[in-house]
């Protein structure tokens, strides 16, 4: 499981369809997009991250349902499958990329056995096959199957330390 933290900017009550059940509420979250150069102890010596500190960090909003009772302000912990990231990290990049290859290669036959006059045909067949395969990652990730996986879930409420300092007489 991916996690990172969040803030909780607003809440909506969302409409209760089963009346007697934990009521959901719409949950807008906002989390800072890392940089990967702010982490790195030489981030003061390194030009890439005196760069990455020149520049705002941007915010993310996302909008998700939850049962936990929230509050404004408060810290939460988002969660993504690592085997559904994975699973589409895969499609996206080895679907062009197969058909890049599978199509090169029969393009490349097909010289060889002089069906095409010149290897220009054999490249735009390959070419063809890597955007079918783009094409086929496409259509897969916008099935409503896929889309549903990737979405994060609230998993916990952050727990923040609380400061007790002891009061002597």
């Amino acid at each position: 499981m991916i996690e990172e933290n969040a803030t909780v900017v607003a809440i909506e009550l969302a409409a209760d369809e089963n009346a007697g059940l934990t009521a959901m509420h719409k949950v807008t979250v906002e989390s800072q997009i890392k940089s990967s150069c702010s982490g790195c102890k030489q981030v003061d010596n390194c030009g890439s991250g005196q760069v990455a500190k020149a520049f705002p960090q941007a915010k993310l909003s996302l909008e998700l349902e939850t049962e936990l009772a929230v509050k404004i302000g408060d810290t939460v912990v988002l969660g993504l499958s690592d085997k559904h990231l994975l699973l589409t990290a895969w499609q996206v990049y080895l679907w062009p990329l197969m058909g890049l290859v599978i199509a090169s290669v029969f393009g490349q036959w097909l010289v060889e056995n002089s069906i095409f006059s010149h290897e220009l045909f054999a490249i735009a067949l390959g070419v063809l096959g890597g955007y079918i395969g783009f094409a086929l990652a496409r259509h897969q990730q916008k099935r409503g199957k896929y889309c549903n996986l990737l979405i994060p879930k609230i998993l916990r409420i952050h727990k923040s330390m609380i400061n007790i300092v002891e009061i002597t007489d």
